[in-house]
């Protein structure tokens, strides 16, 4: 995942203009920060964004936005969900780890994304809401487009420079600087 922090201009600057004031962040900031989250001074949540579970399993890098409705959810103790620098999470979006959600930098998650890392069993004989989970960590390359209302399931691996077209399933590996999209997504061109 590579950093592009020696960058002069920070992306999006059409959503930074708009972003709330300082005095609103800071509280967000103090409050989640004693609440045990990894964030830094620059992290911008959107009040209405939640922090569940286990917040101290949570990593926000630098001048990333976390928009109102989203929700980042380390299920259990030993899960967790990292977000690098300068990425941006959308308006209602779900993202629950019980393992490990890893998201890259200078991402791009539109609203309404779904990421999950578990499976409910299915064998046959035993209700499904009293089998385990199976989880898979799901690991997000840098410089990631996802398009609003896409899924991204337990196990996938979405390489650097992956563009998500809106309203995709991700169920298998996008390789590099790829665009996928449909149900299930399939490689439709390379980025050029």
């Amino acid at each position: 995942m590579e950093d592009l922090s020696n960058n002069k201009i920070l992306g999006n600057a059409q959503l930074r203009a708009h972003l709330p004031s300082s005095f609103f962040n800071k509280i967000n900031y103090f409050r989640h920060k004693l609440r045990g989250v990894s964030l830094d001074y620059s992290t911008v949540l959107f009040f209405g964004a939640k922090l569940l579970r286990y917040p101290s399993k949570i990593s926000i890098g630098k001048n990333t936005i976390v928009k109102s409705g989203s929700h980042l959810c380390p299920c259990n103790a030993s899960s967790s969900i990292s977000i690098g620098n300068r990425s941006t999470i959308g308006f209602s979006t779900f993202i629950y780890a019980s393992s490990q959600i890893s998201i890259g930098h200078d991402c791009m998650i539109a609203p309404f994304v779904y990421i999950v890392d578990s499976d409910h069993g299915i064998n046959l004989g035993t209700p499904m809401n009293l089998q385990k989970n199976i989880s898979r960590p799901i690991l997000i390359g840098s410089d990631v487009w996802i398009g609003a209302h896409s899924i991204i399931l337990s196990g996938v691996k979405i390489g650097d420079g992956a563009v998500i077209a809106a309203g995709s399933v991700i169920n298998q590996d996008v390789p590099a600087n790829t665009i996928v999209g449909g149900v299930p997504a399939k490689i439709i061109k390379e980025r050029s």
